[in-house]
């Protein structure tokens, strides 16, 4: 039988505690319970903040958010002793309908405002992406009023079985949240783009940024007649230009013609590894004129082909060898009579050399010997000549070095000019790369909004309430990605490095690696009263100055 000390609440809180003190920096239950009028017991800011620290947590289904909370000390969490049972499917549900009455945008960017505004979060870079969230069910019950269509689309998860919808979002600093809603399942990428670009001088003003003060970036979807027509000379703008468009093709052919390289050198962050090598970049500059307008052009070549990229140029040459090689054979096994007919033949032959290959052909002749041995001199009797091609095939090495080289190129173009945005910085053609290749920062970002671990299977039956827990997410998010950059300039300015992986020293500490530090954090509750199981590690009082939160927070409910 084990024994039970009365009196002692043992609490594993783990790094919890460092999350409600960054909800506290931007006042977020505050905030919520101001914006979000109820009449609940409980007021909506703490179903707020407890919805974000379940998400934090490693992520409970909704319906057993209460049995999470069971096992928590409410108090230190969220800094009121709210009951667990308080957090049932209920109220949950009410606070949900709640939120959505006030709109999850309007929350979003007065929580998005603050947290810029505290953490001094860099806005110069505004990149925009989307990506499919796929579900389980029919979802085929909603009438016209619905936020969003959840229904069949191309889908990014590679799920085109289940019904999905999307999600578009703003990220700026790299990877911190600065904008995100839910679309329709079936939404066009280039039509996402263009209402966020309607919108995106007013959204941006509340940030305190006028046009030409950021540069909005995204991926080829946002290279169309109307985005670009939308962007006009007010918005600056980095994306990728698409393959599809005739000017694409025509500045890397004339970049690797030229072979004036800019060399750009090595861009990655993260030190490179045998199996994932740092890739090297190139670039060469130009313009292109796409629907009557003018637009600077870097074409990067990057020494990291893409392996498909370069197993498709490979099948695509070995197959125009092949055809070259079967017609050759071929003719080979013909015969003519008449050396005339024959040349006629290896010169048709010559004629279909390609780009990347050169025919070589000629005729021989084939003697036809009358009956008998030959004589002791090795003499026979020609009674007829017939005439046969020989053909073989050679490599034309320039020209497939150059198609390798053009394979390995993409365009960027954008609308910065050096000259005419000094203010914006010295944008040359590292820089514009530079900025481009932080896109994958959203990638990322996605890649939390739909780990298994944090969503786990969306099961809400209405829309209006998968939007609001798509708010709690992407809070969830902005939380996680502050806390990763109050780190992350903690060793830029102190050059001190943090314990990583395997305890070795890093200078890119995440937000996971810190929730590893803390796992085995034991509060013990005696009375009002509280105190760790034992005291912090070397490593995490490391972790807690980087991230400048008190130790206290682990055991006063009023400090953050």
């Amino acid at each position: 039988m084990v024994e039970v000390i009365e009196g002692i609440e043992p609490y594993s809180v783990k790094h919890l505690p460092i999350v409600r003190a960054y909800g506290k920096k931007i006042g977020l239950v505050d905030l919520v319970n101001k914006l979000v009028p109820s009449e609940m017991d409980v007021e909506p800011g703490y179903f707020f903040l407890g919805m974000i620290l379940d998400t934090l947590s490693g992520r409970s289904p909704l319906y057993r958010l209460e049995s999470f909370f069971e096992d928590q000390d409410t108090e230190l969490l969220l800094g009121n002793p709210v009951k667990a049972k308080s957090f049932n499917d209920e109220n949950i549900a009410r606070f949900l309908d709640k939120v959505y009455e006030v709109g999850t945008i309007k929350i979003f960017t007065e929580i998005a405002q603050r947290a810029v505004s505290i953490f001094g979060v860099n806005c110069q870079h505004v990149h925009f992406d989307t990506t499919s969230r796929s579900v389980f069910g029919d979802y085929d019950v909603y009438g016209k009023d619905a936020p969003f269509e959840i229904t069949y689309g191309y889908s990014k998860d590679h799920r085109p079985d289940l019904k999905q919808f999307l999600i578009s979002m703003l990220c700026v600093d790299g990877t911190v949240p600065l904008f995100g809603k839910t679309e329709d399942g079936n939404a066009s990428d280039k039509k996402v783009n263009n209402a966020i670009l309607t919108d995106i001088s007013q959204y941006m003003a509340k940030h305190g940024l006028e046009p030409n003060a950021y540069i909005y970036i995204a991926d080829s979807a946002l290279v169309t007649e109307d985005n670009l027509k939308a962007i006009g000379d007010d918005i600056l703008c980095i994306s990728r230009l698409p393959a599809t468009y005739k000017e694409c093709g025509r500045v890397i052919e004339e970049a690797v013609a030229r072979r004036e390289w800019e060399d750009v050198g090595i861009l990655a962050v993260t030190k490179p590894t045998n199996k994932r090598p740092a890739a090297s970049y190139k670039a060469s500059e130009s313009y292109v004129t796409l629907y009557g307008n003018r637009y600077r052009a870097v074409v990067v070549h990057s020494s990291a082909h893409d392996k498909r990229r370069q197993k498709r140029i490979d099948r695509a040459l070995n197959k125009e060898r092949k055809t070259l090689e079967a017609h050759g054979n071929k003719e080979r096994k013909r015969e003519y009579y008449c050396r005339a007919d024959a040349e006629a033949a290896a010169q048709r032959l010559v004629t279909m050399q390609s780009k990347y290959y050169t025919v070589h052909a000629h005729v021989e002749e084939r003697p036809q010997y009358g009956r008998g041995r030959p004589r002791n001199d090795g003499f026979q009797v020609v009674t007829k000549m017939h005439y046969g091609i020989c053909a073989h095939i050679i490599d034309n090495d320039d020209a497939i070095s150059t198609f390798r080289e053009e394979a390995g190129c993409f365009v960027l173009i954008t609308n910065v000019i050096p000259e005419a945005h000094a203010d914006s910085g010295n944008y040359d053609a590292r820089a514009v790369l530079n900025a481009y290749k932080e896109q994958h920062g959203i990638e990322q970002d996605f890649g939390f909004l739909k780990d298994p671990a944090i969503v786990n299977s969306i099961f809400l039956k209405k829309p209006e309430r998968i939007e609001v827990l798509g708010l709690i997410l992407l809070t969830s998010l902005l939380i996680w990605r502050l806390m990763e950059k109050t780190m992350r300039r903690h060793v830029a300015d102190s050059g001190e490095k943090l314990s990583g992986w395997d305890r070795k020293p890093t200078d890119r500490p995440t937000s996971f690696m810190m929730t590893t530090k803390f796992t085995g954090i034991i509060v013990m509750k005696i009375g009002n009263e509280r105190r760790l199981g034992k005291p912090f590690t070397a490593i995490q009082e490391e972790f807690l100055k980087a991230l400048r939160v008190s130790p206290e927070v682990f055991i006063n409910p009023k400090a953050g």
